[in-house]
């Protein structure tokens, strides 16, 4: 199988494709319509070797894609407000401007904030929260061998619980279906057949890059990395978790990297918990709502390009020229 360097989300009624310094939100509007936004996504690190150094590249491609997701998702809500939601939206803006203030900016200033409060929910309820958790189980046994392997087991219950509580949720259940169609979109390029509906409906909804994949593998990192490092002060145990995070992402990144390029079956193997996440995560997706993904990929990928070279296809338009 060859491999694209497309990556996408879902966002609501609709997917964000992301290719090189590009990026794409297709969404379906109430009316039916599909709307298309194609834009440039800059990294918050401007230095590009960085980006490039191996463990270090996956933080900052974390926080990246957190933030390209706030604002994907905040592009998408846009044609779901009401009109009275909406009024208000522009009299605020209205306001701002009249004090002389940058409605963009101030959006770029909350989206900032709420990107940092997400991240730092994230640390506490599926990193920190568990540690605490784990011990309670200090009354049963004295063995820090098995209180950090009952922490990692609860780390990983809550992740999984989070998953299914929130999977119960309609609108959930939709943005799943849009993340399948994200999957199948990807796979049908890169298992070298035309995308249209026919080809996406019949490809597979895993893929080894997605993001469910990744936090499965940062809570396995964790673990990995809790029973080996120890320390005796609890408060030490707390601040070690938290400067280890870093670590344990970029440790996660260059796997999930490895894993979606290679064809090893020792990654294979490796990978196959996260894919069996994503069957939680990613939902079969209605035709229109491949339609809204092919949207998607078209507005910043020349799939038929990559057919071309990787798999020797060749399409109406090339035999006229």
């Amino acid at each position: 199988m060859k491999y694209s360097n497309i990556g996408g989300q879902a966002v609501m009624e609709g997917i964000m494709m992301k290719n090189g310094d590009h990026y794409a939100v297709a969404v379906r509007k109430p009316d039916k319509e599909i709307e298309v936004k194609v834009e440039e996504c800059h990294s918050f690190i401007k230095n590009k070797k960085i980006l490039q150094l191996p463990f270090i590249r996956g933080v900052f491609n974390f926080v990246d894609s957190l933030v390209l997701g706030m604002k994907s998702l905040m592009f998408s809500a846009e044609f779901f407000m009401d009109d009275e939601e909406e009024e208000k939206e522009r009299e605020k803006e209205e306001k701002q401007r009249k004090k002389g203030k940058d409605p963009e900016k101030e959006n770029s200033i909350l989206l900032g904030f709420t990107v940092a409060f997400s991240i730092v929910l994230a640390v506490g309820v599926f990193m920190i929260l568990p540690y605490f958790i784990s011990l309670l189980f200090q009354k049963l046994t004295d063995s820090q061998l098995l209180i950090s392997i009952a922490e990692g087991v609860v780390r990983i219950l809550i992740f999984v619980g989070y998953i299914l509580l929130i999977s119960r949720m309609k609108d959930i259940q939709r943005t799943f279906m849009y993340h399948g169609a994200e999957h199948k979109c990807i796979n049908c390029i890169e298992h070298g057949m035309e995308l249209n509906v026919e080809n996406v409906r019949k490809s597979s909804r895993e893929h080894k890059r997605c993001g469910t994949s990744f936090l499965l593998i940062v809570m396995i990192v964790s673990i990995i990395f809790f029973l080996f490092i120890r320390v005796h002060s609890p408060i030490l145990r707390v601040v070690v978790r938290l400067l280890l995070i870093p670590v344990i992402a970029g440790v996660s990144y260059e796997f999930i990297r490895l894993a979606g390029i290679s064809e090893n079956k020792i990654v294979g193997l490796l990978s196959k918990p996260g894919l069996a996440m994503q069957h939680l995560t990613t939902k079969e997706p209605t035709d229109d709502m491949i339609e809204v993904a092919i949207a998607a990929v078209e507005a910043v990928y020349d799939w038929k390009k990559f057919l071309r070279e990787n798999f020797g296809k060749e399409f109406p338009e090339d035999k006229e020229s």
